[in-house]
């Protein structure tokens, strides 16, 4: 039989288990956003920003569904993948804008990344100097889900994004898209997002580079 000391002991045992427990589980939690918190900052150097500098950007108007260059002064980071998400992010807020002519919500946070690697025969490999470059546009889910369906307003965001990484970044070639680091079948039901765009496509001959 069991003493009432005994079961006491018993309880505070079962008692002190559970607070550890509660504890070690919220250590964890803590230390888990830390990690998330520590991913999110990184980089922590801001990339090196100079003078403002005039970029065309090639913005789609759904009136006529064309592509019509437009230049703006912006201040843009030195490094090339950091001046592209700059130069996409500009085209994306005009986007986001009351006014836009090609309304879609997000601005320039629905550009997660852009990567650029060097285009040869297809394969995408270290990006060189001189060698034409395949830009990988990784776009957040949040603007695909807010991205109005239909096959003319979806293949003008491409195209636009396109033409706009292409008259700012001549050897950019060849542009591909992910979703949240994931390929995804389409923009929002009808532009293809699992092949290999074309940037001479989506520029027209007076802003296209030799």
């Amino acid at each position: 039989m069991i003493s009432r000391a005994q079961t006491v002991l018993l309880i505070l045992l079962v008692v002190a288990s559970l607070t550890m427990a509660a504890v070690l589980f919220r250590m964890r939690e803590r230390a888990h956003e830390r990690l998330l918190a520590g991913q999110d900052s990184a980089p922590t150097q801001a990339p090196s920003v100079t003078a403002p500098e005039q970029a065309t950007l090639m913005v789609a108007n759904d009136d006529d569904n064309s592509l019509r260059g437009e230049v703006y002064s912006l201040p843009l980071p030195s490094d090339p993948g950091a001046r592209a998400r700059a130069v996409l992010g500009k085209l994306l807020d005009l986007y986001a804008a009351q006014d836009s002519n090609h309304p879609i919500a997000g601005g320039a946070a629905s550009v997660a990344q852009v990567f650029l690697l060097a285009a040869q025969g297809g394969k995408a490999v270290s990006a060189g100097q001189n060698e034409p470059q395949l830009a990988v546009v990784n776009l957040k889910s949040s603007f695909v889900a807010s991205h109005p369906s239909g096959l003319e307003t979806e293949s003008l965001t491409v195209l636009s994004i396109c033409g706009t990484l292409h008259a700012n970044l001549p050897r950019v070639t060849q542009v591909r898209f992910l979703v949240d680091g994931e390929v995804r079948p389409s923009l929002a039901g009808h532009a293809d997002l699992t092949r290999t765009y074309l940037t001479s496509d989506a520029v027209p001959a007076d802003l296209a580079h030799p």
